[in-house]
């Protein structure tokens, strides 16, 4: 492979506020960077929307429901601040921004779209779609010292994201919108930090994500060697989704639990998240070519065939693989700033800069999950 230009941080530290110190440190300036676009970001999107945001309070609103359901992430982010030498709340707020931004009324045009091929050898990945303007603001990490290393990619400043342990348990992440959005409870990305750091099996994973108090809605999809299943997150409770007959899911940013479809907003704001999940479960319906109609004859979801069924534009019926348009302003230009291929058995995860129709043989990064 390739040189990566992308960044990687590799985490160590034998305590949560070591960790966060060490990540802090080496952060530092796209830290401050990533702190700028957030800000002038929650401020754009709040007055589009006839609202002010009191960006400090809320973040702390949200510290104080983590720190009631694991205190670990809390002085880890505060280790953070500490090593970046920027106010904790800034860092609280960067760990909330989905909350925050949920808040502020956000739309979410654009954003992620997974794939899940279950099976004797479990393999999956996504296109992650954001603000064209941060595409400079995330990283590749490892990260050890906690009761799993794990491996993947975050934004600066940010926890956690996307990833695999070296226990084999991986995450793909997808927002969501409910009615009952705000920033109250758990951030959905220290949820996933908690999983990533702390989760040694699909069933521990599982029972983490539903017992999660969060307060924006997300779908974590939880995948390891043999086995997958998307965690539904809102307000409103959770619901776990499993794999169909052939073992696909395909999940873009709507809910698919109908408990929790009653409370849909996404959706019903964009409702581009149903044609991209019309367009990828199409495709994956004729992806094994005969091979077999069931979970037990997959053929494995690598970076080539992930990329083959990612990439789609709007010509193509659906915007999967996203571009930000030339003009606009913050908060209107969507862009697939990474695509990220995961092998649980392997505790590897393999990251394109970029989205799946600019990537070739020699563009990915893979990264191991470290041992602890």
């Amino acid at each position: 492979m390739s040189s990566p230009r992308r960044s990687t941080i590799r985490i160590t530290g034998d305590t949560p506020r070591r960790r966060g110190e060490d990540r802090g440190r080496q952060a530092r300036a796209g830290i401050t960077r990533a702190w700028q676009v957030y800000e002038e970001l929650f401020a754009t999107v709040a007055a589009g929307n006839a609202r002010s945001l009191d960006v400090p309070a809320l973040a702390l609103r949200t510290v104080r429901a983590a720190r009631a359901w694991a205190p670990e992430l809390v002085a880890e982010m505060e280790g953070v601040a500490e090593g970046a030498g920027v106010p904790f709340w800034t860092i609280a707020a960067l760990n909330a921004r989905t909350e925050i931004l949920a808040e502020a009324g956000a739309p979410r045009a654009g954003e992620c779209s997974t794939l899940v091929r279950g099976g004797p050898r479990t393999t999956g990945g996504q296109c992650w779609d954001w603000h064209r303007e941060l595409a400079d603001a995330w990283h590749l990490q490892t990260v050890a010292g906690d009761a799993q290393g794990f491996a993947g990619i975050t934004e600066h400043g940010i926890l956690a994201k996307i990833g695999v342990n070296e226990a084999g348990v991986g995450v793909l992440f997808n927002i969501l919108g409910h009615a009952d959005d705000a920033a109250t409870g758990v951030p959905v990305h220290l949820v996933a930090r908690q999983v990533l750091g702390t989760a040694g099996s699909f069933a521990e994973a599982v029972g983490m994500l539903t017992g999660a108090p969060v307060s924006a809605s997300t779908v974590i999809t939880v995948v390891t060697g043999d086995r997958a299943a998307s965690v539904e997150l809102a307000p409103a409770g959770s619901a776990v989704v499993a794999p169909d007959d052939r073992g696909w899911l395909v999940r873009t940013n709507h809910f698919l639990a109908p408990a929790l479809a009653a409370g849909e907003l996404r959706g019903r704001r964009e409702p581009e998240t149903y044609d991209r999940h019309r367009l990828l479960t199409a495709r994956v319906l004729t992806h094994d070519g005969g091979r077999g109609t069931d979970a037990s004859d997959a053929v494995a979801l690598g970076p080539d065939r992930l990329v083959r069924l990612l990439t789609a534009h709007r010509d193509d019926g659906a915007e999967v693989c996203c571009h930000a348009p030339a003009e606009g302003s913050l908060g209107s230009r969507w862009a697939t700033l990474a695509t990220v291929a995961v092998d649980p058995a392997e505790r590897c995860l393999t990251v394109h800069d970029g989205g799946p129709c600019s990537a070739g043989p020699e563009t990915w990064t893979a990264l191991t999950a470290p041992r602890r």
